[in-house]
């Protein structure tokens, strides 16, 4: 895999060389990476008197490739091993820093000189690889796309893929053909699946609107052993540019970029992270919950904005980063509990959550027939044979061929009647919620479900947006919706517990505990300090609620914004008489 490359580097083919006496002019070509300066005048035999003119010698394009191996070849229990490249006239800014390539070039070795201004040379030498050749070529993943590097593909090819997209069930079989090892979850699949083929691009810069993302992020969470790791595992192995890491063995430089000492030109140089290597593709995060405050914050501008903006050493940038980001995270009891919500399970920011299209929550049902069908299939997975998977599913090569032809051929627009759907399943989402005070929807919502619409398209190859592609991207929306922000005390959506954390039942709950924290504070008469286990045990003896902790304390902190009491200590209290 390519792990960067350097700018464009002139190297003097051809030296150009002027007499400073009688002006004679003589060319010297450059051998072995050294010029044979003449020690004389060819026409007035002056010695050393030529001199070398930049200007009119002959330069070649020439870069620096660093090249690590792929994790796949390497033996157990290796570090991988980098390779520095050298790419010379047409080969110059063909690869680039995360595409995975095959080199055919020369390997040569180049003597280290102890001073360089001496003929002295140590015994080390230093190795490289001029490229002659390179294939970016991933039999087993996804072709590549992007701008002017279409996938050729033939007729024959495209033949079969569009005989497949007339297919009644083709949505079914391209969900069951993702991961197919893994029992059951099929809203999931149908979701990653909608993930790969992505929304259309629209960049409005010109009009001053900016552009908006296509890109659809998902979340996965739920009990430890639910098959997320693998699904992460599976997407990873299928992209093309793709990158898989670990909340926990991951830092914030290692996910943006990192400011290195360029060895060659002794410069400050910028070494890209994972998710700028994942441009046009997926970043996998594993233990999404386990990752650092500072390593998390680093994702609110990549997944809104799909930029990374860099301000380092007197670097300053702005990196494209258009990546899908599909995470994984456990709950912190290590079980969910179906009594708290998304927010107090996994504890991650409401400001981050808001940010995922969908998220899916992938229990244990604890149900003996699920758990019977479930064994059936682990063990069919041991004894099945390779032809009779494939019977079963469809071809890889056919869903690799059918999802890089969709990305990259199919760009799908709303029609009215789709548009109209669009507007009327918003304004129905921020309906159910006005009754009851709650708030159901924000205009994030319905970017995810156009996003999700126009991918839904693409999936047909339809250049249009349909209705059943709208309806589709509502239910799968709704779905998740009804897993991820149900209020556990009501039992209804709520999507403010994705949006500032707390619902708006706990809202107003929060308000009711402080009232009566105030009631009983007042009672007290005109007593100036109180104590804080003493106040906390009155009230949760007279209060008919079971008050823990963290809801007194919470009553507190807004009794002290408000000036009624100011907490001095984790003993005292005193109280603001008006």
């Amino acid at each position: 895999m390519v792990i960067r490359a350097s700018m464009i580097i002139p190297e003097m083919q051809e030296a150009f060389f002027k007499c400073t006496v009688c002006h004679h002019c003589a060319s010297v070509e450059v051998e072995n990476g050294r010029i044979a300066e003449p020690m004389r005048c060819l026409n007035c035999n002056m010695g050393h008197g030529y001199q070398l003119i930049h200007n009119r010698s002959t330069f070649t394009d020439k870069q620096l490739v660093k090249l690590q191996e792929s994790p796949d070849d390497m033996p157990a229990g290796q570090t991988p091993h980098t390779v520095v490249l050298f790419a010379h006239n047409d080969l110059v800014d063909s690869v680039q820093p995360g595409d995975r390539v095959t080199v055919t070039g020369i390997y040569r070795a180049v003597p280290l000189r102890v001073i360089p201004r001496m003929q002295l040379t140590k015994s080390v030498f230093k190795t490289h690889v001029d490229v002659i050749h390179f294939q970016k070529v991933d039999e087993d993943r996804l072709r590549e796309e992007g701008e002017g590097k279409g996938t050729k593909f033939t007729p024959e090819k495209i033949e079969i893929i569009k005989e497949v997209s007339k297919k009644p069930d083709i949505y079914e079989r391209l969900a069951n053909a993702i991961a197919p090892s893994i029992y059951e979850h099929e809203d999931i699949k149908k979701g990653i699946l909608l993930q790969l083929f992505g929304g259309t691009k629209k960049d409005f810069s010109n009009s001053g609107r900016g552009g908006f993302r296509s890109e659809i992020n998902i979340l996965l969470c739920g009990d430890p052993g639910t098959s997320k790791s693998q699904l992460l595992q599976y997407v990873f192995h299928l992209v093309p540019r793709s990158q898989y890491t670990s909340g926990k063995g991951s830092s914030a430089v290692g996910l943006t970029a990192y400011v290195t000492k360029d060895p060659e030109t002794r410069q400050l140089a910028l070494q890209t992270g994972s998710l700028v290597l994942a441009d046009n593709g997926v970043c996998c995060i594993d233990e999404f919950d386990k990752m650092s405050d500072s390593t998390r914050s680093v994702l609110h501008e990549v997944m809104e904005q799909q930029t990374l903006s860099i301000a380092k050493a007197g670097i300053i940038c702005q990196l494209n980063a258009r990546t899908s980001v599909l995470a994984a995270a456990n709950p912190v009891e290590s079980q969910w509990n179906t009594k708290r919500t998304i927010i107090e399970n996994i504890q991650l920011p409401h400001t981050l959550l808001s940010r995922f299209d969908l998220i899916f929550l992938m229990l244990d049902p604890q149900n003996d027939t699920y758990d019977r069908r479930l064994a059936r299939h682990l063990v069919q997975l041991y004894y099945r044979s390779r032809d009779q998977e494939q019977e079963e599913n469809l071809d890889m090569n056919i869903l690799r061929d059918y999802i890089s032809y969709a990305k990259e051929m199919v760009h799908p627009k709303l029609n009215d009647e789709a548009g109209t759907r669009l507007i009327e399943v918003y304004v129905d989402m921020r309906r159910i919620g006005a009754g009851r005070g709650q708030i159901t929807a924000y205009p994030r919502q319905l970017e995810s479900l156009i996003r999700l619409a126009e991918a839904h398209a693409k999936m047909r190859l339809s250049d249009v947006v349909e209705l059943i592609d709208v309806e589709e991207a509502y239910r799968l929306h709704r779905e998740a919706l009804k897993q991820s922000a149900t209020d556990p005390m009501s039992g209804k959506i709520d999507v403010s517990i994705l949006t500032t954390g707390i619902s708006s039942a706990g809202r107003k709950r929060r308000v009711e505990i402080a009232k009566a924290l105030k009631q009983l504070i007042e009672s007290k008469g005109s007593v100036s300090t109180l104590g804080y286990q003493k106040l906390y045990s009155e009230f949760r003896e007279g209060s008919q609620l079971m008050i823990t902790r963290e809801m007194f304390e919470d009553a507190l902190k807004d009794l002290q914004d408000d000036g009624v009491i100011i907490v001095t200590s984790r003993s005292t209290i005193r109280v603001c008489h008006q």
